[in-house]
């Protein structure tokens, strides 16, 4: 019910949380000396902040500094200033801090003196988190090192217990500038754009796919689309929104030849994000004549006309007031209706009109009265279906013919990553967290024949133990049986035709299948074709029942924006 915020002047505010927003209550004692960081004893009646060279703790019900420690007091002739980067007030009276002298220190706050301290580098130590039964700590450090401290007794036995420092994990380049503490794992986020799961063994009781170490690259969300009728790509930046228009080329050739072109790409419009307010999502339609962005607080639409060669854009005026942010959009495959996922659960549908407006037709709510984010979308062919997955991970099912809400798909334990309608079964096929994959008809309110063999035979091994969830449905409507997937390290084609494969199985056997004979190759077919020849893939889609369009995202293009990291001397170098 308080936030905290700490000021570069020096100050500590204090907010009430109330419906809709925070509200100012008052200001703490302000000293000299910028507030770096902050944390809450868990009774919260006191509050620790890091500053340079010293921390403070503040009675929360008087507003006054009730300690101040010098944290450097100990140390001989100290030549620069010491930064607080990072604090934490355990239940037991102990203040945690880690600072630019790559120590991480532990002080009784009421008496001001130091009980424990441990340099663990010799840059700065930025980040640290408590797991919850104040039991151990992780911090990150500048060089993308992150150790593990544990509280374990002196000897077998003792009732003493020691901060030790445990383990030490390499697993960024750059710096570590933030960590958390779960109850199985240790995250770190860093600047070298990767976030990283790094699970803690003793805590696992069988092996699977949380005991797997896990790295991320790239959010978990679409940030290209595709107007596959104009062959355009809407590409999403943080600020700005670039639309191309795909090359083409005349010429025919053999499997992995590249085909030069006879038309290159071109770059048609940038459209920037005014404000310092980050672009959420983004659309375009079909034909490439809308396209819609929204923030946190702005939603937009433009209509775009092309005449030969020229590209002219147009905002769309006078939008209907929607809650804000939008945190998915879609239009519809006929490009007449735009759906926009709210923050608080709802599906707004806006009606799009010649020669450039929108009017709203309906807002559907879930009937759960859940007020998650809605944060993926899925529409049908035909018009007819739009479903909608929440934050409480319930698939919602609703008909646009009559604006009721249809049926909701049976819950299931994991999170929702992609989902898509069949454009011509109207069977919804829904990707888990957990790699699970199920197709539900719609029309019908169950799962399929098809879906129900999946659970009951069950994914072959490799598939479930891959670490990178789906992101992307798609499908190729003359052959119905087929079902277009990808990740960011392969593209899958899953030919519901053919046998799924059992652990015995190679999954990946494309390369092995070509060097068999015929009636061989016919026996050892299974419905898994995949491709990881695209790494990293952002996106994939069907342009045609003959083209396929693939974006990747090189790491390398990414890590040559970043600085250099610190450079440590090696022996022997």
């Amino acid at each position: 019910t308080l936030l905290q915020i700490g000021c570069e002047d020096g100050s500590v505010k204090l907010f009430q949380v109330v419906p809709g927003g925070i509200q100012f209550e008052r200001n703490l004692d302000r000293r000299k000396g910028r507030i770096l960081c902050l944390s809450w004893h868990p009774s919260e009646t006191h509050i620790a902040a890091g500053s340079i060279d010293a921390l403070r703790v503040f009675d929360v019900s008087s507003g006054q500094t009730v300690q101040r420690i010098m944290v450097n007091y100990h140390v001989q002739k100290v030549q620069r200033e010491c930064i607080v980067w990072s604090i934490a007030f355990l239940s037991s009276g102990t203040v945690v801090t880690s600072d630019s002298f790559g120590r991480v220190q532990f002080w009784d706050w009421e008496r001001g003196t130091l009980l424990e301290s441990h340099t663990v580098s010799t840059s700065a130590v930025l980040s640290l988190a408590v797991s919850e039964k104040e039991d151990s700590i992780v911090v990150g450090t500048s060089t993308g090192a992150t150790y593990q401290f544990q509280l374990l007794p002196v000897k077998m036995g003792s009732l003493e217990k020691r901060w030790v420092r445990t383990k030490p994990f390499q697993h960024h380049t750059h710096d570590v500038r933030a960590v958390a503490h779960s109850s199985t794992a240790l995250i770190s986020g860093g600047l070298d754009a990767q976030l990283v799961i790094r699970p803690l063994m003793e805590k696992m009781q069988k092996k699977g796919y949380d005991a797997v170490l896990r790295k991320f690259t790239f959010p978990h969300r679409c940030l290209v689309s595709c107007a596959r009728k104009a062959r355009l790509l809407l590409f999403q930046f943080s600020q700005y929104l670039e639309l191309w228009r795909l090359g083409s080329t005349d010429e025919t050739g053999k499997d992995g030849e590249v085909l030069p072109l006879c038309r290159m790409p071109e770059h048609l419009v940038q459209l920037k994000s005014k404000g310092p307010e980050h672009i959420y999502c983004s659309c375009v339609s079909l034909c490439g004549s809308w396209i819609a962005y929204s923030t946190a607080s702005r939603f937009h639409l433009y209509r775009v006309q092309y005449e030969g060669d020229s590209v002219s854009i147009k905002k769309v005026p006078k939008l209907p007031k929607l809650l804000l942010p939008a945190y998915q959009l879609q239009f519809s495959s006929d490009s007449s209706s735009l759906f926009v996922a709210s923050a608080r659960g709802s599906v707004h549908v806006l009606q799009l009109l010649e020669p450039g407006g929108c009017k709203h037709l309906h807002t559907f709510q879930p009937p759960s009265g859940s007020p998650e984010a809605v944060y993926l979308l899925a529409s049908s062919a035909d018009g007819h279906w739009v479903a909608a997955v929440g934050g409480d991970w319930a698939i919602h099912v609703y008909n646009l013919k009559c604006f009721k809400h249809h049926c909701t798909v049976p819950m299931y334990s994991c999170a929702v990553t992609a989902l898509a309608i069949h454009p011509v079964t109207n069977n919804l096929v829904i990707a888990y967290s957990d790699q699970q994959l199920f197709e539900f008809s719609i029309p019908k309110k169950q799962y399929t024949a098809w879906s129900r063999t999946v659970q009951n035979c069950g994914l072959h091994k490799a598939w479930l133990e891959r670490d990178s969830p789906i992101t992307h449905i798609a499908f190729n409507p003359k052959n119905p049986s087929h079902i277009l997937l990808h990740d960011i390290y392969m593209f899958c084609v899953l030919d519901k035709s053919l046998p799924l494969p059992d652990n015995s199985a190679l999954l990946m056997n494309q390369s092995t299948l070509k060097q068999l004979p015929e009636t061989a190759r016919q026996r050892q077919l299974h419905a898994f074709k995949i491709c990881k020849k695209f790494q990293p893939l952002l996106f994939a889609d069907l342009l045609d029942e003959n083209c396929l369009v693939m974006v990747e995202r090189p790491i390398m293009d990414i890590k040559t924006q970043l600085p250099l990291p610190i450079q440590r001397k090696k022996f022997g170098t």
